[in-house]
């Protein structure tokens, strides 16, 4: 009997459904044992959001500050895993506070030292410097990495933008104003993503990893877009001077995140066009960059 751990944290039940689909090929198999574990936060985050609340948690976001959750249940701290699929969102270009305080946590390393874990994202489509972010967390903890699967919002980026934020404050996941896309990860893709368990579950039987991200990746379990990278590396950049000047102002915390909250409008409808239109004009002589770094980020 092989036992898996599922570990994650969903608001609106996104997460949640792509994990249980993931997991289901490894759920129908009598020789395998699925455990889900749910990260239990002591003071949970709202769902949907207000906007102050949402801007609030920017800077522990980022910053990667863990809150207090409460420890796993003894059912699931009691067992030894075979391997562990940890499901993640991105927050303010990090893993989420819920999923970075569980990895922060006494009792993440129990569970996941020298273990194989795969990580699952799911977000609206910058996940690529969260994901080394993710890879340190995860030395910290000393589980062994061995395949990543990130399922994202396909539609261009500021279509999603406008889906996403509505999808957050008002917690309907619909058709926005009834011509927009349903926001998040598509059905289609939620669905589908059952045929990334069944690789796992071979994997997991031959109880061996090494070609396990390559058949991920053969199966469309990573989709890189170049632009998006870039736009990571520079956002990371801004929002680290952000979010330390604001962790240190106790009393002008608010003035400050409302400032953020301006800079961010600016940097999605204004600056992040002109770095678009200035990736394409640089593409062909970046060429053989952006190849390794695209080889790069679909690997683990």
């Amino acid at each position: 009997m092989k036992n898996v751990l599922v570990v994650y944290y969903t608001q609106s039940g996104q997460l949640g459904e792509i994990a249980k689909n993931v997991a289901q090929p490894l759920l129908n198999d009598p020789d395998v044992s699925v455990t889900f574990c749910t990260v239990d936060m002591e003071k949970p985050f709202p769902f949907p959001w207000k906007a102050k609340e949402f801007f609030n948690v920017f800077p522990e976001s980022f910053l990667q500050i863990p809150a207090k959750i409460h420890r796993p249940s003894e059912a699931v701290m009691a067992k030894k895993y075979d391997l562990v699929i940890l499901a993640y969102q991105v927050w303010y270009l990090s893993p989420s506070i819920p999923v970075n305080s569980f990895l922060k946590s006494e009792f993440a390393k129990e569970l996941l030292e020298n273990t194989p874990l795969i990580t699952l994202i799911g977000c609206r489509n910058m996940w690529a410097l969260a994901q080394e972010k993710m890879k340190v967390l995860l030395k910290n903890t000393g589980a062994q990495l061995v395949g990543n699967i990130a399922l994202v919002d396909r539609h261009i980026n500021h279509v999603s933008v406008i889906t996403i934020v509505e999808w957050m404050f008002t917690g309907k996941k619909e058709k926005y104003l009834g011509i927009f896309p349903k926001p998040g990860v598509s059905e289609k893709d939620i669905q589908e993503s059952s045929k990334f368990g069944t690789v796992i579950l071979k994997h997991l039987k031959m109880n061996s990893y090494e070609t396990l991200q390559q058949e991920l990746v053969a199966n469309d379990a990573v989709e890189i877009r170049p632009f998006l990278i870039e736009m990571d590396k520079k956002a990371n950049k801004m929002f680290k001077i952000w979010a330390n000047a604001i962790i240190k102002k106790t009393n002008s915390r608010p003035a400050w995140l409302k400032g953020f909250n301006i800079y961010l409008l600016v940097a999605i409808w204004v600056m992040s066009p002109i770095v678009y239109i200035l990736h394409l004009f640089t593409y062909p002589l970046k060429y053989a960059k952006i190849k390794k770094e695209k080889a790069y980020y679909k690997g683990v």
